[in-house]
């Protein structure tokens, strides 16, 4: 594989790893011709998958020489564990956790040089693992969640009002151990959702692609810990170089808190895009932003022979 100013081919290897009591499965990418490259680790939003154009970043890394493994939370896409389509935050940073031992446990990579990037609810748990494991070189942190209640106000009382049966339902289902009570993952304004604005649902959907795993539903119980949940307090105790890719026209996650949060990281870099959520993952926007991430993780990382 190979893309036009890219310096590297690469192969491509399914392979899984053990989290909790199932497997995540992910995608290596490993440059060919370097020996022992540096690696990134990259993480998903919400309820999507590595397909939902994580891929894409992770070749444009793997094309500069950086390896990079992109997986998949439990309960999602190719990966194991029932019941389908549960949206856990405390399960999501074990898996980044098994994610991290597993890179670790690598003998194609250099240990030494990790990076951690996530995008949307995985920017924020790259922002809590960054935080946790001073020994990782570097950190992307992409139109992360950082802050439960400001994405709340911004979802709006309806949706947050029609969302509330549902929640109550799937709550008791998780005490009946019954099977879940599914909302949909990205609505229109006003949509019964997780993510609802008017660039949610059309943006949401044009990041699949065909034949993708992609499920527009996830369990509600998550609504109310992503209400109160505020990662962005851990960017504070980064000790790693960390960029901060913030989406001016964001919807899903307001960028006036994510900004405040990202200058309190000792380490922290920012780059601003006129760009929605979704616009990020595709286009102009996307170019921009993989070209600023891939010179981040350059710098951070040493380069690729190095």
């Amino acid at each position: 594989m190979n893309s036009p100013g890219i310096s590297f081919t690469f192969t491509r290897k399914d392979i899984a790893f053990r989290s909790g009591e199932t497997t995540c499965a992910a995608w290596f990418y490993l440059p060919d011709g370097v020996t022992n490259p540096p690696v990134v680790v990259l993480g998903h939003g919400l309820g999507a998958t590595r397909e939902l154009r994580v891929d894409a970043f992770a070749e444009r890394f793997a094309g500069a020489g950086i390896a990079a493994v992109a997986f998949t939370h439990r309960y999602f896409g190719t990966s194991g564990g029932t019941p389908r389509q549960l949206v856990s935050v405390k399960r999501q940073l074990e898996d980044w956790e098994a994610a991290l031992a597993h890179v670790k446990s690598r003998r194609d990579v250099d240990t030494s040089r990790i990076a951690v990037w996530g995008s949307s609810l995985g920017g924020g748990n790259a922002i809590v693992i960054a935080s946790r494991h001073p020994e990782l070189a570097a950190a992307v942190a992409q139109c992360p969640f950082t802050d439960g209640p400001a994405t709340a106000r911004a979802l709006g009382p309806i949706t947050s009002a029609k969302l509330a049966p549902a929640v109550v339902g799937d709550l008791i289902a998780q005490v009946r151990r019954a099977d879940p009570v599914l909302v949909p993952l990205a609505g229109d304004t006003g949509a019964k959702a997780l993510m609802a604005g008017p660039d949610v649902l059309s943006g949401c959907l044009s990041l699949v692609p065909e034949g993708g795993t992609f499920i527009n539903e996830a369990t509600a119980r998550v609504a109310p810990t992503l209400a109160v949940r505020r990662p962005g307090r851990q960017a504070k105790r980064i000790a790693a170089p960390i960029l901060f890719c913030i989406c001016e026209r964001d919807t899903v996650t307001p960028p006036t808190e994510t900004l405040r949060y990202a200058r309190t990281a000792p380490k922290g870099e920012i780059k601003t895009y006129p760009a929605g959520h979704f616009d990020i993952y595709v286009g102009e926007q996307f170019e921009k932003a993989v070209a600023d991430q891939t010179k981040f993780l350059l710098r951070h990382l040493g380069s690729p022979n190095s």
